[in-house]
């Protein structure tokens, strides 16, 4: 039987996204002059934002089966507030109390990143745990399936899927992520992403979203692990097509870790064998136990030699 806390928290992620949806169709409205790219990516958006929040409402119902929070913890939208500044005030609690947050008291290293980094994270079978058990220490994963480097939606950005939002404060040794994999499939389609490629990374690896977030992740005094993504050689994938364009950007990834001895690229170019389908779920875009398991020991290799170096 579902909690009431469960139905609250439904009404009030229902709620969020509808603001997050107009949000995302009032952009598109003030800049409908300038037509083509930018507009189908608005048209995308909020119905895909839409179902994003469906699929955290089913979260949020399946946990409230175990819930235990107080019923004061939980904030209480009124059915009459009206505007969109209101509803954001209501469910500012929500916000911050179901933002993904560090679990492992004493962890000193930090995940982030998509789905490559999340997945088997239910059976606590993912990167971040293949990193635990192979440095044995805890690892704290705010990691979320479908983020973006880039990311204009502020609600669900701020929940997670927005990879720079995924980080919380603390006296971090490592953060280890990865990102930009769905900004030019779901982005671009990866097709003709030159122009979204040069706003994640530019070709020389020093402007763009992804070093000003190594940038800034450096000044907080961590030290940088950016894993590349798992290929499919001799296998067919969905996401062919985005070959030419993801090894465009790990270039520039590469050099962005060139031009500082504290940010370390985890190129996975190299670890599937030629025609071998086991380090990729089912689907042969996200990776399987034994794949999950090999990018944290190659990324524990990484952690264990450049330990000591800021």
């Amino acid at each position: 039987m579902f909690t009431k806390q469960s139905w609250q928290l439904t009404i009030n992620w229902a709620r969020l996204s509808w603001t997050d949806a107009a949000w995302g169709l009032a952009v598109f409205d003030s800049n409908l002059p300038e037509l083509g790219v930018r507009m189908r990516d608005h048209l995308i958006r909020a119905p895909y934002t839409l179902l994003l929040a469906i699929g955290f409402a089913v979260v949020f119902l399946v946990a409230g089966c175990a819930s235990t929070l107080p019923l004061e913890d939980i904030p209480n939208v009124s059915s009459e507030e009206s505007s969109e500044t209101a509803v954001l005030s209501s469910t500012a609690d929500v916000v911050a109390k179901n933002a993904v947050v560090p679990q492992e008291k004493g962890a000193r290293i930090l995940a982030m990143g998509d789905s490559m980094m999340a997945w088997h994270s239910l059976t606590q079978k993912s990167v971040s745990h293949a990193l635990e058990n192979a440095l044995g220490e805890p690892v704290a994963s705010n990691a979320v399936s479908g983020a973006r480097v880039l990311y204009k939606l502020p609600v669900s950005g701020a929940m997670g899927m927005k990879i720079a939002s995924q980080y919380r404060n603390g006296t971090w040794d490592w953060v280890v992520l990865n990102g930009g994999g769905n900004d030019l499939w779901l982005g671009c389609g990866c097709g003709k992403c030159t122009r979204k490629l040069n706003k994640l990374i530019s070709e020389d690896g020093k402007r763009g979203a992804i070093p000003m977030l190594v940038q800034e992740l450096r000044q907080k005094g961590a030290q940088v692990a950016w894993v590349g993504y798992l290929r499919s050689p001799g296998v067919w994938s969905p996401i062919e097509s985005c070959r030419d364009n993801g090894e465009a950007l790990e270039a520039r990834i590469a050099k962005l870790a060139a031009l500082d001895r504290g940010v370390h690229f985890v190129s996975l170019a190299d670890l599937v064998p030629h025609g071998d389908r086991s380090f990729h779920s089912g689907d042969m875009i996200h990776p399987s136990l034994k794949g999950s398991r090999e990018i944290g020991k190659r990324v524990a290799a990484v952690i264990a030699t450049h330990d000591k170096v800021q």
